[in-house]
């Protein structure tokens, strides 16, 4: 079988998470309780170069996600059957579900981290992923 990846949606969605993810962790928004939960200093700004190489491997990760997310929604579709934008919605919940929220628990729980700390992050992936579905949903394959 070939699975076919709509690939300018995928970088679409990667930049999408750029997008909310700057929008979630603004001062105004959630930036500073996830700052003060986190033990981040947000007057130490990073500087250009380590500024450039987060944002960079960033971009990279979330274009891996969005990659793996359209890969999958594929599989589901041809599975599933449904509207193309519903089974990526419900594969990215399940996909969510299973290995970000999860995972986070488990770290967050044995390293002693707050669970609202836990919340903010895991909610903050779970729109991530739903917005990249989304994009990818309604742009197909």
């Amino acid at each position: 079988m070939d699975v076919s990846v709509n690939y300018l949606a995928v970088f679409l969605a990667a930049a999408s998470s750029m997008v909310v993810g700057s929008v979630w962790y603004a001062k105004s928004t959630f930036g500073e309780t996830w700052a003060k939960l986190a033990k981040v200093d947000l007057s130490k700004a990073p500087s250009a170069s380590q500024f450039a190489w987060l944002m960079g491997s960033t971009f990279v990760a979330s274009l891996v996600t969005a990659y793996i997310l359209a890969h999958v929604a594929f599989l589901s579709n041809t599975y599933f059957q449904n509207a193309f934008w519903q089974d990526t919605l419900t594969t990215a919940f399940w996909l969510w579900l299973g290995f970000t929220a999860a995972r986070f628990y488990v770290h967050d729980a044995f390293e002693g981290r707050r669970k609202k700390l836990f919340v903010m992050n895991a909610a903050h992936e779970l729109v991530t992923v739903l917005v990249m579905a989304v994009i990818i949903g309604l742009m197909g394959v």
